[in-house]
């Protein structure tokens, strides 16, 4: 029997059962309760980061197991799987590539919409926040779980005035894969 053909995010989002709404109020009740105990913007935004790379280490192998994807070659391939699958997969929407380095190693996503900022203003005193910080750290986490140390950053925010939602993604390291016995023994 040969091997599964690679599933598109549609196919995979339409037959996983989910309530938007419900995710994206929760959410929001997250980031409030953070600000609230944290108290200082930047520490929230540390916090959702290390939540989003919590997420992510642990969301590549749902991504792998239902995508059935093949390894990507390069970073380029990898970004727009993420792009392209990953995004729709997980949270419905579409998402481009774009602004590449010559290096091929610097990327920008940018988000068609975001699920997460339905029903979101930002008061005056939230005005560092990157409310959608856990995004930046699912990718991180995915990504480390590949091999692939990056850096993911926001460029653009809606939230904050700007007319999209764009994420920069550094890659800073391929790391080799190692494996813990040898084959020869």
């Amino acid at each position: 029997m040969p091997p599964a053909a690679p599933r598109s995010g549609d196919a995979i989002f339409a037959s996983v059962e989910r309530n938007a709404e419900l995710f994206t109020l929760t959410y929001g009740a997250i980031v409030r309760q953070l600000l609230t105990d944290l108290e200082e913007v930047e520490e929230v935004n540390k916090q959702l980061d290390q939540m989003g790379y919590n997420i992510g280490i642990r969301l590549i192998d749902e991504f792998l197991a239902k995508s059935n994807v093949s390894r990507c070659v390069d970073f380029k391939e990898t970004a727009e799987m993420i792009a392209k699958v990953g995004f729709k997969m997980f949270l419905g929407v579409t998402a481009s590539v774009m602004n590449w380095d010559a290096d091929g190693t610097c990327c920008s996503i940018v988000l068609e919409d975001n699920p997460l900022v339905d029903f979101v203003e930002l008061p005056d005193t939230c005005q560092g926040l990157y409310y959608c910080n856990i995004l930046s750290g699912v990718i991180r986490g995915a990504l480390e779980m590949v091999a692939m140390k990056t850096e993911v950053t926001w460029i653009r925010d809606m939230l904050r005035g700007d007319d999209a939602y764009e994420l920069q993604v550094k890659l800073l390291k391929q790391v080799p894969e190692e494996y813990p016995y040898k084959d020869d023994e």
